[in-house]
């Protein structure tokens, strides 16, 4: 694959039009695009492709589309479908409402190109650097990870979930073959106090 460098193009207008009217106060994704506007530019990837062939997907684009994809915790494949779907990608963008994006193996080979070329501080430094200058990241701050202690917390909901999902399904199994004895069991009077 090719490429040929562009600058960041603009947000077309009905792709505008769409996202302002179908989410006036704007996602996460079209804020991001809004206050950051150009993180990245075709110039910094252009050693990761070959002068010629068949032309590449907008690095720009794969880059914020990786972005994106890390935000919202998505495979390529729904990546993929998320620029072809979703108004505030097509925003960030750049993307006419009608554009059907690219294959999701796209992205794949993207990451390959940056891990062959050890290039992936081109997507890390850019964006480090204008949540720097946001304000989002603050220097010589002390970074939080409870990550450890939120992945318990879920995988206990999980299994409480599971149990009543099984709970559930069990009443309903009893309640088909014997209602009448559920119905026993039930009895406000038989119930322990603490219901």
């Amino acid at each position: 694959m090719s490429m040929k460098p562009h600058g960041l193009e603009p947000i077309p207008q009905a792709t505008m039009n769409l996202a302002r009217k179908s989410s006036p106060k704007g996602t996460v994704i079209m804020r991001l695009r809004d206050a950051v506007g150009p993180i990245y530019q075709d110039e910094a990837f252009a050693h990761l492709f070959a002068k010629r062939g068949r032309p590449a997907e907008a690095p720009w684009r794969l880059a914020l589309v990786t972005v994106f994809q890390a935000m919202e915790n998505l495979p390529d494949r729904q990546a993929a479908q998320m620029v072809a779907l979703r108004l505030d990608w097509k925003y960030a963008l750049s993307l006419e409402p009608e554009d059907e994006g690219f294959d999701y193996t796209v992205l794949s080979q993207f990451r390959q190109r940056l891990l062959e070329h050890q290039a992936a501080e081109l997507v890390l430094e850019p964006l480090l650097a204008v949540c720097r200058e946001q304000g989002w990241l603050k220097a010589g701050g002390q970074q939080r990870t409870d990550s450890t202690h939120v992945l318990a917390c879920v995988r206990s909901l999980s299994s409480l979930e599971s149990v009543g999902e099984t709970l559930r399904a069990t009443l309903n199994a009893i309640a088909e073959v014997e209602p009448a004895w559920l119905r026993e069991q039930m009895d406000d009077t038989k119930s322990p106090s603490v219901w």
